[in-house]
């Protein structure tokens, strides 16, 4: 890499993963739920129960906790303390991403493999959110890199899957297991990758069965763990076809290049074997569970970008995928308007202004790749993803923050909020985490 596309791609980076992680106060039920257990291990000291409100919270492992804390000690403020970490740890493993394949594989299909990944849909929007499934997926991505592509890393390896099973319990554990059988000859750096691992876990497990029991063992590996797996009754209960959707949509806009994994030569190299076993198992796995949602799928996107990646630069022709990709963005005008609201209240109308520059701007964006050269093409791809990504940090986020946020509320009323408006279900905990009470909810 010349230090041009270096300084390119560290500009790209920080508009992808850094820029206006502020500008949304936090959303949803869960990401102001786990900042404020990371904010009562920074404030308590105690780095071994995970409380919310004083209570024993039993639903994830510590890792992402003592992420935010670690956050809040740093003085980082109650929007980035959570935030900033995740997308520091998001970068750092596309970095490694990169090296390992560019190692491996060669410049150019490292480089497509990590600006595919970088730019899709599904890797971003959980960078920019502070839940544990980004942390969890770095580090066993990284792990699975480390143990198949570096003979020599196996305590590196076990290291990093130490931390994914400190992020999010057995999982990391289940899906390790295509290396197991890739490496089964390799037995002495297996025996050192799960003692690396057990060394870096065990600890915290042990010390949080002592001193809170049965409550523990049962809430956080039978009901979070097998419960989950076997029955729907956390009503996340999808069909099996759930994540072929949530797939493609994870892909955008790189999902018609998933062609060209239907090329057999591609896997006469055991490498990409590897990566096709790594995606093909989690898939099946997360595909029979019961409860299912979307952000599990996250630690099967490197493989499947990798794949991509490589398989392009070796196909003979791809401009007609090219193109297809910058169709795809056809529907990002009328979904960046459309999504606010339709994440409230539903579909609204749409600004026909707005939504007829940005169909001319993928239609001369989709020309360009039918008939430019490659590289070329795919960087006005990659360059016209960070663009939208940056348009809707801009656009969307301020809506979200009024909507789905309690940040405006708080900084417009502070602590005279004394109990929680009937508003929507984000709102709520987002309001709760921002005050730092567990307010009651207004009659």
């Amino acid at each position: 890499m010349t230090r041009a596309a270096a300084i390119l791609s560290a500009v790209g980076l920080f508009f992808l993963y850094f820029f206006g992680l502020t500008r949304a106060g936090l959303l949803g039920p869960d990401e102001p739920r786990y900042a404020a257990i990371g904010r009562a291990m920074a404030a308590t000291g105690d780095w071994i129960t995970p409380r919310l409100w004083g209570q024993p919270w039993f639903e994830k492992p510590a890792l992402l906790y003592w992420m935010t804390a670690a956050g809040f000690k740093a003085g980082l403020g109650s929007d980035l303390a959570p935030r900033l970490p995740v997308a520091l740890a998001s970068v750092a493993f596309l970095i490694y991403f990169f090296v390992v394949l560019r190692r491996e594989f060669g410049d150019r299909a490292a480089w497509y493999s990590a600006a595919i990944l970088a730019t899709s849909a599904g890797w971003l929007v959980y960078s920019h959110v502070a839940i544990t499934d980004l942390p969890m997926s770095a580090a066993f991505a990284a792990a699975m890199l480390a143990i198949f592509y570096s003979p020599r890393a196996s305590l590196l390896a076990g290291v990093l899957l130490g931390l994914a099973v400190l992020a999010k319990g057995l999982v990391p554990l289940v899906l390790f297991i295509p290396a197991l059988w890739f490496l089964r000859h390799r037995i002495r750096d297996l025996a050192l990758t799960f003692a690396a691992a057990a060394l870096i876990a065990t600890p915290w497990y042990v010390l949080v069965t002592l001193r809170n029991g049965t409550p523990f063992l049962q809430d956080f590996f039978w009901k979070h763990h097998f419960d989950r797996f076997v029955s729907s009754t956390l009503l996340h209960g999808r069909p099996i076809w759930f994540y072929i959707p949530v797939l493609l949509a994870g892909l955008f806009p790189w999902t018609p290049m998933l062609v060209l994994l239907f090329n057999r030569r591609l896997y006469h190299d055991r490498r990409a074997q590897f990566l096709l076993a790594w995606f093909a198992w989690g898939f099946v796995f997360f595909s029979a569970s019961r409860n299912k949602l979307p952000g599990y799928l996250l630690p099967l996107l490197p493989p499947l970008a990798a794949l991509i990646g490589i398989a392009l630069s070796e196909a003979a022709r791809a401009r007609i995928l090219l193109a297809a990709c910058g169709l795809l963005f056809f529907i990002a005008p009328p979904l960046m308007e459309v999504l606010p609201q339709a994440l409230v209240s539903g579909i609204s109308h749409v600004s026909l202004h707005f939504t007829l520059l940005g169909i001319l701007g993928c239609s001369a964006l989709a020309v360009g790749c039918a008939v430019g050269r490659r590289e070329y093409s795919f960087a006005a791809l990659a360059l016209f993803a960070t663009a939208t990504v940056v348009w809707v940090v801009w656009r969307v986020y301020p809506v979200l923050d009024r909507d789905l946020s309690g940040r405006a509320m708080w900084l417009a009323q502070g602590q005279s909020i004394t109990c929680v408006p009937p508003t929507n279900r984000s709102q709520r905990a987002s309001t709760r985490y921002y005050v730092g009470q567990d307010l009651p909810d207004c009659k």
